[in-house]
């Protein structure tokens, strides 16, 4: 859905990337969320790439990429996620490079620019707070709104089984509940998603990618609040209008992450690079441009 776009999968050390590229000018990399894939980009990817060389990825086991199958949740941290993203750009030719990611990709993004600061230029987040933020948020409503946290985060394989049963309705249920706009993904997308979303393996990498998230990298960002890190990139982050609303702001958040940050919270619901494009672009095309990407 990527017109323009020509498609490589890239062999990592234990997956195989699944990337598209297109444009030409500064490398900008885009990485997608959870239960998506690159096909989350097809408003945002063809308008960025007027002015960009733009790669736009399946996170390791997402979509039709692959990534290792076993109980072992470490080999889905966001750190090694990074790495393959890493060798994609390299891959590319891509030495330095912007970011934008969307909810899972976004920790994969933020987790990138702690970790290579000599790589990550500017780094856009889509509606997230770094995760030990959330873990040290979590109480009723995020445990009964963001229901898939905890789930998909017990032992392997009880989540892996309870899905097999009827993984079509669970992943229009999840779609359904993140977006304020039932239109916004289309019957294509919607697919597209569903056929990823069938495969046990695909299944498997989203289970891996929460339990990681619930352990090693949690460890991880607590031992970089820790050791006082911060990214020393130019950070811009977008967040669904009515979220975090108290005194902890989103923003606020993230100005105990990042030394140069700003943002705002945009309406419509958590899809934001489906529901809200035009917002989006509106927001980061001049904030690439102000920080001399482009």
């Amino acid at each position: 859905m990527l017109d323009g776009f020509q498609r490589y999968d890239v062999q990592t050390e234990d997956a195989t990337i699944v990337s598209f590229i297109g444009g030409s000018g500064p490398p900008l990399l885009l990485l997608h969320g959870y239960p998506q894939t690159h096909i989350a980009w097809r408003h945002i990817a063809p308008v960025l790439a007027r002015d960009y060389a733009v790669v736009a990825t399946d996170l390791r086991g997402y979509g039709d990429g692959r990534g290792p199958q076993q109980a072992d949740a470490s080999a889905y941290s966001k750190r090694t996620m990074a790495r393959d993203q890493l060798a994609v750009m390299k891959q590319f030719g891509f030495d330095r490079f912007a970011v934008i990611g969307h909810d899972r990709g976004a920790r994969v993004g933020y987790r990138m620019a702690l970790d290579h600061p000599e790589v990550v230029r500017a780094y856009v987040s889509l509606t997230v707070i770094p995760t030990s933020e959330m873990w040290a948020r979590a109480g009723k409503d995020f445990a009964l709104g963001a229901y898939h946290w905890l789930l998909f985060a017990q032992p392997y394989d009880l989540p892996e089984r309870l899905l097999s049963g009827d993984p079509d309705f669970f992943l229009d249920w999840t779609l359904q509940r993140m977006a304020r706009d039932a239109g916004a993904v289309s019957d294509d997308a919607r697919a597209a998603y569903r056929e990823a979303f069938r495969r046990p393996e695909v299944r498997h990498a989203m289970m891996q990618d929460y339990r990681a998230g619930a352990t090693i990298d949690h460890e991880h960002d607590l031992a970089d609040r820790a050791a006082g890190r911060v990214l020393d990139c130019p950070v811009l982050v977008l967040w669904e209008e009515g979220r975090l609303s108290d005194t902890n702001t989103t923003l606020q958040i993230w100005k105990n992450w990042a030394s140069d940050v700003d943002g705002w919270a945009i309406p419509g619901g958590h899809l934001q690079p489906e529901e809200q494009s035009e917002a989006v672009l509106d927001a980061v095309r001049p904030f690439l441009a102000r920080k001399r990407l482009g």
